[in-house]
């Protein structure tokens, strides 16, 4: 099983070898990879190149046959799926949404620094407190918690702090209808080779298929607004009965958001409907 060496990554891929321990009886061996992302912390994850900076050698491990399974954060992962791999497993998902840590937002003074190396996040809290400022921060979980206190707040993923066990340093959850979170937020994925049919029937027995659909229809929204989009974006998709309803938030060229919901059966359908309802506010070059 491939992963990054973050503590996050270790944790992600500890947690998905349990449930195959404990769903198949097998012991997993974790192989640690080191990313682009994670070799070059002075560079904002834009400038990189965005989406697959974390997942790339993670997932050439696999297809080179050093691993059998990768392991990722959802969010992570590219709008769509490598050549020779594929996503055959969401084991669950996390609090999907975004934290602020170091102070509420009602308690950021007027025109204080948020700290954070998202342009999704930037652009909504900006929806939320024209004032503030922003400044990049790259580096692990652990790396940015600890530089907290250089800011008026930061901005992280819920998931990754209650996962690494500092859920005690948020001052506030952000919720879903303020501030949408990016495609795949809280959730696991875990990639196997495609022409593997051992590994995928045993990701099977420990893939959640509601929460995998509901991935599905996000990153069908990524893939339709357009896989390179460096636009801000967000979306959640989540069950209502048994129709699937996704949020999806666009920020145009001028900063203003734009939100649509779409809703079906259909997965990816669905992903795609938001996308088409969103398309007209991406900037073409």
């Amino acid at each position: 099983m491939a992963t990054r060496s973050s503590k996050l990554a270790q944790w992600q891929a500890n947690r998905v070898s349990t449930l195959l321990r404990n769903a198949q009886a097998i012991d997993v061996e974790i192989v640690l990879i080191s990313t682009v992302g994670d070799e070059r912390r002075d560079v904002p994850i834009h400038a990189l190149g965005g989406t697959g900076v974390f997942v790339k050698e993670v997932q050439q491990a696999v297809l080179d046959g050093r691993a059998d399974i990768a392991v990722h954060s959802a969010k992570d992962l590219p709008s769509m799926s490598a050549d020779g791999l594929l996503l055959a497993c969401v084991p669950e998902r996390g609090d999907v949404r975004d934290v602020l840590v170091g102070a509420r937002l009602d308690a950021i003074p007027n025109g204080g620094t948020v700290a954070t190396g998202s342009v999704r996040r930037r652009a909504q809290l900006l929806a939320l407190r024209s004032d503030l400022v922003f400044a990049e921060l790259r580096g692990n979980i652990d790396t940015r918690l600890d530089r907290a206190g250089d800011f008026d707040a930061i901005a992280l993923a819920a998931a990754g702090i209650d996962r690494i066990g500092r859920a005690d340093e948020i001052a506030q959850r952000l919720e879903v209808d303020a501030m949408l979170p990016q495609v795949g937020q809280g959730a696991l994925a875990v990639e196997c080779r495609a022409s593997d049919n051992l590994v995928q029937e045993l990701l099977a027995t420990i893939n959640d298929t509601a929460q995998h659909a509901c991935v599905t229809s996000e990153r069908a929204f990524l893939a339709a607004i357009g896989g390179g989009c460096d636009a801000p974006i967000g979306a959640f998709a989540q069950y209502a009965g048994a129709a699937l309803v996704i949020l999806a938030v666009i920020a145009d060229g001028h900063g203003q958001l734009h939100r649509t919901t779409a809703s079906g059966t259909d997965p990816t359908l669905v992903g795609q409907d938001a996308a088409r309802a969103l398309l007209r506010y991406v900037e073409t070059p």
